[in-house]
């Protein structure tokens, strides 16, 4: 076996902040390509290699390529047995133990295909997965599907749904010594922010596995001049919520809380949607990997592209080395003994399959 923690630098020094992903797709096509057990197909940033063996049942093992602009970390810094650098956790640490498993699993009792996909970290409208289910569906048929998203080398079940949403609340301008002729916007936000920060957290189980839901303000847009009470104030908000719920559940919910506080000229807009996705862990190729040593199962909380499996009807999960509150974050890092047992269950489920 390669060493894990060498090839996660070696991909993590090959910058795909998103929309910027081609010099690691090259990278990895070339790696693919001279795979001759696999089959390789590119669509534009989206690369697809798959075995054809004829085997029964067919195991998508899938992961994003971008990362979010570097903080300094552009660079991969080894420390022992530790890989820092921006995309270490999120995910060029799955995309090595994919590869690695790509050229050196011959055999395997299952077809697999591998599925390095770019834009995963932007708007859910330049998603390469989703590109993929519209123009090549037939790249990703498959029986079951793991998403190398970090979970710490846990298997994380389902995901939540995203919504976000604008509030733009209404006022009228008036100069700023003389503010009782006027409506101030911004000082609208007051109770709006007060709601959202005061509804209750719903921590729904399913299937024996919690989800904590979340809305949050994540963004302000206000102000004409320092003298002028201002007419417009714009409030997004970022709702996450469990998979017990549609995204219109989820969205009525939202509206529900808002709307006391909303005039007639106010005004709600979704902007961004994605769909939750249940846990679906009853495959009997996903059973196989939860009865791994030592794995352990939870709740995704968070969105990932285990929706767009579900929508396609595949059964899908999250499993990948790195923990994934680090996802993000300057200090973002791996360690190698992530790397090292999420390969061996990875390869020990191909090797016997679903048995």
């Amino acid at each position: 076996m390669a060493d894990l923690v060498a090839l996660t630098a070696e991909l993590v020094d090959i910058a795909s902040v998103s929309h910027h992903e081609a010099a690691l797709v090259d990278h990895l096509e070339e790696i693919v390509r001279g795979v001759p057990w696999l089959v390789v197909d590119r669509h534009g940033d989206n690369l697809v290699a798959r075995t054809q063996l004829g085997r029964s049942q067919r195991l998508i093992l899938a992961g994003h390529t971008d990362t979010v602009p570097p903080d300094g970390n552009d660079r991969a810094r080894v420390e022992g047995d530790v890989v820092h650098g921006v995309g270490a956790c999120d995910m060029k640490s799955g995309l090595a133990v994919f590869v690695e498993l790509a050229r050196t699993e011959a055999a395997p009792a299952v077809d697999l295909t591998y599925v390095f996909y770019a834009s995963e970290e932007v708007e859910s409208r330049h998603n390469g997965l989703g590109h993929l289910v519209r123009d090549r569906p037939e790249l990703l048929a498959g029986d079951a599907a793991i998403l190398g998203e970090p979970t710490g080398g846990a298997v994380e079940a389902g995901c939540q749904g995203s919504l976000r949403l604008v509030v733009t609340l209404a006022g009228r301008r008036a100069h700023s010594a003389r503010p009782w002729m006027g409506v101030n916007a911004i000082h609208r936000l007051g109770p709006v922010l007060q709601a959202v920060a005061a509804q209750p957290e719903r921590r729904p189980e399913l299937c024996g596995c919690e989800f904590r839901e979340a809305l949050q303000a994540v963004g302000v847009e206000a102000g004409v001049a320092g003298n002028v009470v201002p007419d417009l104030a714009r409030l997004t908000l970022n709702h996450r919520f469990a998979p017990d719920r549609s995204v219109e559940q989820a969205e009525a919910g939202v509206r529900s809380l808002l709307a006391p506080l909303l005039g007639p000229d106010d005004d709600v807009e979704v902007v961004d949607v994605a769909p939750p996705a249940p846990p679906a862990l009853d495959h009997p190729l996903l059973r196989a990997l939860t009865a791994t040593p030592g794995v352990v199962v939870r709740a995704k909380l968070g969105w990932t592209d285990v929706a767009r499996f579900a929508a396609l009807g595949v059964p899908a999960c999250n499993f990948g080395p790195g923990d994934p509150s680090l996802a993000h974050h300057r200090d973002e890092h791996v360690e190698g003994s992530q790397l090292r047992s999420t390969h061996a269950a990875l390869a020990g489920l191909v090797r016997r399959g679903p048995a």
